[in-house]
């Protein structure tokens, strides 16, 4: 099914990722679909991952998303990159095989100068599923006085590394919410089916999704979003390339699905579209190369200093112009977007379509 073609112009990668990533049309019928479809999705900052979610589901509101978590159609764990994400409950546990051994190496210093070792691995992971298993899901706080009852000490960063590493190798996972918290659940009693894929296969589902899900995007992209080594996401591909589209673009090789795809025949949607994504969002994070869609002079903007937080932004026809922010709280909170000094200002088409997207976002949050 591959077939070459050329893209015409870098802004319509942006909107070819609108479509892909469910921003450019209707949305997902639900919750579970949409996190499904995008395969996984940042979730660091939660109410961010959650309006992540809610703006690419129909008629979502912000308790729908809320509900998906607490009955665990939903999950929230750190399935790659060492950083929170929702995924699917049946995926994550290959995910986890997949990323794990990795990132254990990975951080193998810091946890020398935290004084971890395997057996305290060991050790926490015993005290943490004897107090679950007996009395049900704990609070992050509630588990860490276990720990340190325990003979675990948790200060200086050492209780988050011991939690880490009991969710990266399958013991705990984030279950249900108490306010913008998630209690620490038993993984196989809060997810008792998951499936187990052989690592090639594991990897070739992997690729396959994300490129329907974030495409166009290139191996480099996937890679980088994963931490797989590259060698094996090109073995991996070659398993899978049939299924997608290759289109080529200043000399590099972008794909994506075959729908999204015949969009260039038919009309790729979003010309006039404006979107109000959360910080954190995978239009912006979901790639190693962010430049098709953010220019690289406005970057600061969207992470002040290099801070590695990244504000919500104003996504006008597939590319960022601008920030925005929702000052006060209430029925007479109003979005206020931030537009990027140069750029020009917006039609009424836009305009309209800004508003409606501020509504739809005000009306999440109360629904």
């Amino acid at each position: 099914m591959a077939a070459k073609g050329g893209l015409r112009g870098r802004r319509m990668i942006g909107r070819l990722r609108l479509a892909s990533q469910q921003l450019g049309g209707g949305g997902a019928a639900s919750v579970p679909e949409l996190v499904r479809w995008m395969t996984a999705m940042q979730a660091q900052d939660l109410p961010a991952a959650l309006w992540a979610v809610g703006v690419r589901v129909r008629g979502a509101g912000i308790t729908d998303v809320r509900a998906a978590i607490d009955a665990g159609t939903v999950v929230r764990s750190w399935p790659m990159r060492g950083t929170l994400h929702l995924v699917a409950p049946e995926d994550l546990r290959w995910m986890l095989d997949l990323t794990a051994e990795r990132l254990t190496r990975s951080i193998a210093g810091r946890h020398r100068q935290l004084d971890i070792a395997w057996s305290d691995v060991e050790k926490a992971r015993d005290l943490a599923l004897d107090r679950i298993l007996a009395d049900g899901p704990i609070s992050r706080s509630g588990l860490f006085e276990v720990f340190d009852a325990g003979g675990q000490p948790t200060q200086g960063q050492r209780g988050i590394h011991l939690l880490g590493s009991l969710c990266r190798h399958g013991w705990l996972v984030l279950g249900p919410l108490v306010g913008n918290q998630q209690l620490v659940a038993a993984f196989d009693e809060w997810i008792p089916a998951s499936r187990i894929l052989e690592r090639e296969e594991a990897i070739a589902e992997f690729v396959l999704r994300y490129f329907r899900s974030h495409g166009p995007a290139t191996l480099r992209d996937f890679a980088w979003w994963t931490q797989l080594p590259l060698t094996e996401v090109r073995a991996a591909f070659e398993n899978i390339r049939h299924e997608l589209v290759e289109l080529e673009f200043e000399g590099t090789s972008y794909w994506l699905s075959p729908e999204v795809a015949a969009l260039l025949d038919s009309g790729v949607p979003g010309g006039r579209s404006v979107c109000l994504l959360p910080g954190f969002d995978e239009f912006v994070l979901g790639y190693t190369d962010r430049s098709a869609v953010l220019a690289p002079e406005h970057f600061d903007r969207i992470v002040p200093g290099g801070n590695g937080v990244f504000k919500k932004t104003v996504v006008a026809a597939g590319e960022v112009v601008g920030t925005w922010s929702l000052p006060g709280s209430g029925p007479d909170a109003a979005v206020v977007p931030d537009l990027f000094d140069g750029t020009a200002p917006l039609g009424p088409a836009a305009q309209a379509a800004l508003a409606k997207a501020a509504q739809r976002y005000t009306t999440f949050l109360a629904t």
